[in-house]
């Protein structure tokens, strides 16, 4: 069953937890798999040919732990490690693939309803003296949506790694080309990258803007945009043809902000470090605006 928040400006798609995508990579609290404004989609799948398996990701799937695994170097083959949002992972091998399709002993999944908000509560067990409760609400506002973590600790070890959201982004289904323009808020310096994989070096990194001078037919990816300096978590995408912006701001700075994108989408990440010692609860939150350019106030 998918959960449908909707108003005179947005319909947003939610999927159960124990429903349709159940892989070991992205969070199964509140699995956002499409937006639409005003009838028109502003986003789309991580695979163009479609997902038929429910592997792979879709919408605004987010991620806890793709390269900060929890305990995962401090046990053997064959024990468990916390994939916070999904359950208990076995460990396969000396190092942690995000992509690997992991055994999943499932946590226990909790789903509230409202007019305008959903709340997913997951509980997980208690793995290697780890335990957690994430409680994430999606509310509906009138052209934008809030995405709330809330993260308690309930184990006895500090749970540290960071969680982004994979924006699966495209606005009215057009590819990656002249018409997208992608905005941030700080200076864009690719010698400070971490990486940088443009290979047919379609993609154009501006002062404080990523364009295309063409649609990408191979993968591109941008690591660690901010250079490892702390900047606002914020990131805008707008479409000139179709006269649609959307933006992400987090309630949090941060210093890792990650790109990747195809043909027909692209992906800006804004990671947030989570520490939380044994017994404390952190919050945070991500707002997701979606607005007509050419109605926005100047």
């Amino acid at each position: 069953m998918t959960h449908i928040l909707k108003n005179k400006n947005l319909e947003i798609h939610i999927d159960m937890p124990l429903e349709n995508y159940q892989f070991s990579r992205f969070d199964w609290t509140g699995k956002i798999t499409s937006v639409k404004f005003k009838g028109i989609p502003v986003c789309t799948q991580e695979k163009i040919e479609g997902d038929v398996d429910n592997i792979y990701g879709k919408g605004f799937y987010n991620e806890f732990g793709i390269e900060m695994p929890i305990g995962f170097d401090d046990i053997k083959d064959g024990e468990c490690f916390p994939k916070i949002g999904v359950g208990s992972l076995k460990k396969e091998g000396d190092s942690y693939g995000f992509s690997k399709a992991y055994e999943i002993q499932p946590a226990i999944f909790n789903v509230t309803t409202d007019t305008n908000k959903l709340i997913v509560e997951c509980e997980s067990q208690t793995v290697n003296g780890y335990s957690y409760v994430l409680r994430k609400e999606i509310e509906l506002l009138e052209s934008s949506f809030v995405i709330h973590y809330q993260l308690r600790n309930t184990g006895v070890k500090t749970i540290t790694t960071n969680e982004y959201t994979h924006n699966f982004l495209a606005i009215n289904k057009e590819l990656m080309g002249s018409d997208y323009i992608l905005k941030f808020p700080f200076d864009l310096k690719p010698e400070s990258f971490d990486a940088a994989l443009n290979p047919e070096e379609k993609v154009v990194v501006g002062e404080k803007q990523v364009t295309f001078n063409n649609t990408p037919e191979e993968q591109f990816f941008y690591g660690n945009l901010t250079g490892n300096k702390i900047v606002d978590a914020h990131w805008e995408l707008i479409n000139t043809k179709s006269k649609i912006g959307i933006s992400e701001t987090g309630s949090f700075k941060t210093n890792k902000i990650n790109l990747w994108g195809w043909k027909h989408v692209v992906s800006p990440e804004l990671f947030y470090d989570v520490n939380v010692e044994a017994g404390k609860t952190i919050e945070w939150s991500r707002t997701y605006a979606v607005f007509e350019t050419d109605k926005r106030e100047k």
